[in-house]
């Protein structure tokens, strides 16, 4: 005679729960990892804007401040409306690493944007621009010169702060994302 089978798992307990710290529904909205994902888009979108407005006089810069800006603030909406909508309480996975790791990639693509967007802007720091739209510009020793009028300039410079703005945004994030997997990991 062989022993009973062990009863089979059922579905519900064949899975963990996903480990998550943050609330989800707009109580989200009152923590502050949820006001600095807005923080995130609200400045990145401005950076977006800015950006494109500048008519973009270096591509090869500022195509990878472009990519940057507008995919980030896909993701970071994606990421918030996941948490809005309840969905991360239906998807099994470490939100908690999830959040860290995300917003650590998001820092290091947001720092190396706000480097290229300031060397963007730092190009231009020597031209002269007169009333009669010309422009004199000194004979520099680097391998980038832009030549931009006045209102890119400014337009470039705002793009600047708020691009260091959204990177220390993600740092906040991510140091937070980080405290929160050391202690329920």
């Amino acid at each position: 005679m062989s022993a009973p089978a062990a009863p089979a798992a059922t579905a519900a307990t064949a899975f963990p729960a996903p480990a998550i710290s943050l609330p989800v529904g707009l109580d989200i909205l009152r923590t502050y990892s949820g006001a600095l994902v807005c923080l995130e888009i609200l400045f990145g979108g401005l950076v977006w804007i800015l950006v494109a407005s500048s008519n973009v006089p270096v591509p090869l810069l500022q195509g990878w401040v472009m990519f940057v800006s507008v995919s980030m603030f896909t993701f970071s909406t994606a990421y918030l409306l996941v948490f809005l909508l309840g969905l991360a309480d239906r998807i099994n996975t470490d939100w908690n690493f999830l959040d860290l790791f995300y917003h650590f990639l998001a820092l290091l693509f947001y720092f190396s944007a706000f480097v290229l967007e300031a060397a963007t802007t730092a190009a231009n720091g020597n031209s002269f621009h007169f009333v009669n739209g010309s422009v004199c510009t000194k004979a520099r020793t680097g391998n980038i010169v832009t030549i931009m009028d006045a209102r890119q300039y400014s337009i470039n410079v705002a793009a600047t702060i708020f691009a260091f703005v959204v990177t220390l945004c993600y740092a906040c994030s991510m140091f937070m994302g980080f405290r929160r997997w050391r202690m329920y990991r």
